[in-house]
């Protein structure tokens, strides 16, 4: 093979090759990317109950921790999640405490626990959070 006809080849190969990638990376298998509220990507998902926001597998999990009530809201694409069949264990880290917390349905799409919290800034939490299957794991770091 001549080394124009080499070239060529590598040439299509690579634009061929460039062109499925970029189709790949915008599948989104139908769901839009408008400014609508509730559109958001994991990068750019904001709180809209003015807590930490973790995103799993498109769902938004809103942790919104005070000394006295930690809630934790679940939206799927903006829409609140039903999570009267749901619970949740958090594991609450800090430098010098472990702590448990059990989250119980709170109405809407919250989970809830009401007591006497370390939630300082640096507390790190993991979120065992249960819905009708397998546990989903949920990372949050206290701002």
């Amino acid at each position: 093979m001549k080394l124009h006809q080499l070239a060529s080849a590598a040439i299509a190969v690579l634009a061929l090759s460039t062109t499925h990638l970029a189709t790949a990376a915008d599948d989104h298998k139908g769901h839009s990317h408008d400014d609508k509220k509730g559109s958001e990507h994991a990068h750019d998902a904001k709180p809209a109950y003015g807590g930490i926001v973790s995103v799993i597998k498109d769902v938004n999990y809103e942790l919104v921790a005070k000394p006295d009530t930690i809630t934790l809201y679940v939206t799927d694409h903006g829409k609140p999640v039903d999570t009267k069949n749901a619970s949740a264990t958090l594991t609450l880290l800090s430098a010098a405490d472990k702590s448990e917390v059990k989250l119980v349905p709170a109405g809407g799409n919250k989970l809830e626990a009401k007591g006497n919290f370390k939630v300082e800034k640096g507390t790190k939490v993991v979120a065992s959070v249960t819905s009708g299957g397998k546990p989903q794991s949920v990372r949050f770091t206290l701002n």
